[in-house]
């Protein structure tokens, strides 16, 4: 990495650091000029516009999740402890401070048409897709049962993991992870395939 990617990379940490406690909607290149002590202009050059800098954080923040929670759940055994790491990974990121930018980023621009949102409805289906095929996996495999329906599967995991996002970070609620942990074993043996005679 040369010394302009690197130093892009270091703004870009900051910016999603900012972008986790003030949305994205509230970063702007001023912002972000008084949390790392540059100069607009030097951003500027930089992101070039607010909209610019806005996709650049969700494109490194989506990488960010990619690398942290996706890839190593990926490296787990296929079906069941497959669905386990990925969740375990995302509880993992969304216990973070600031918690998951992604899912704020969602409920921030769910109707708010433009390029950013377009760009979050673009990763948030590839999301679901990852779900959905770590479910159908599942299927192969033999952990669930034949007519498990991998797109149900990845709305009702994704709505375990929103429940847990809005209870453990607005309502502090201690028993949010125990809760969230008791769902998706009952996801898990909802759609779990009958035991051999």
């Amino acid at each position: 990495m040369g010394k302009g990617d690197a130093t892009r990379e270091i703004i870009l940490d900051e910016a999603a650091g900012l972008a986790r406690q003030v949305g994205l909607g509230g970063l702007t290149i001023g912002s972000l000029a008084t949390r790392t002590g540059m100069s607009k202009s030097g951003l500027f050059a930089h992101f070039g516009s607010k909209e610019s800098m806005q996709l650049q954080v969700l494109d490194h923040e989506t990488d960010r999740f990619t690398s942290e929670v996706v890839r190593p759940a990926l490296s787990a055994p296929r079906g069941e402890p497959r669905v386990r790491a990925l969740f375990e990974g995302w509880l993992a990121w969304d216990s973070a401070d600031g918690g998951c930018p992604l899912v704020a980023a969602a409920f921030e621009l769910d109707d708010q048409p433009g390029p950013v949102r377009d760009r979050l409805l673009h990763n948030q289906r590839d999301w679901f897709d990852t779900l959905a095929t770590i479910a159908s996996t599942g299927v192969a495999e033999g952990h669930f049962r034949p007519d498990t329906d991998p797109r149900q599967f990845a709305q009702d995991i994704e709505g375990i993991m929103l429940a847990f996002h809005v209870a453990s970070r607005l309502l502090s609620d201690p028993d949010a992870a125990a809760r969230a942990h008791r769902g998706l074993d009952a996801l898990l043996a909802a759609a779990a395939a009958p035991a051999a005679p």
